[in-house]
């Protein structure tokens, strides 16, 4: 059984940083992509970042370029979320998906993940 899961969630103030893990179990995702999505209240999940299975392909939502960076550890089978100048608008729960195949370039679209975490509250206070 595939399982992701998230820690490095909580509260923090605008301006503070927080590192989100993932750490998966059940399969290696060394050859495929893995990502965080976040989802606010009344919103859909979009993607946050996301690394290739070699972690030399990243993506990353405007919004987070700068202040965010993503890496992976396939030894470890986990994938890290640094988020540093957080603003209140990051305020979410954050998710980590992993992809089941091996593409070329780091999917955007929930629809191309496999395997989800149980999701992580980040909330950033002004």
């Amino acid at each position: 059984q595939v399982q992701l899961v998230e820690s490095g969630g909580g509260l923090v103030q605008a301006g503070g940083s927080l590192r989100l893990s993932c750490t998966a179990s059940g399969r290696t995702f060394s050859s495929s992509s893995m990502a965080w999505f976040r989802q606010a209240p009344g919103k859909g999940r979009d993607i946050v970042a996301g690394i290739s299975g070699t972690g030399g392909s990243t993506f990353f939502r405007a919004s987070a370029k700068g202040r965010f960076t993503i890496s992976r550890e396939n030894a470890k089978n986990t994938v890290y979320l640094q988020m540093s100048s957080l603003k209140p608008e990051d305020t979410a729960v954050y998710y980590c998906a992993a992809a089941s195949r091996y593409t070329s370039m780091v999917p955007v679209g929930h629809m191309s993940y496999d395997y989800w975490g149980q999701g992580t509250q980040v909330t950033v206070s002004s």
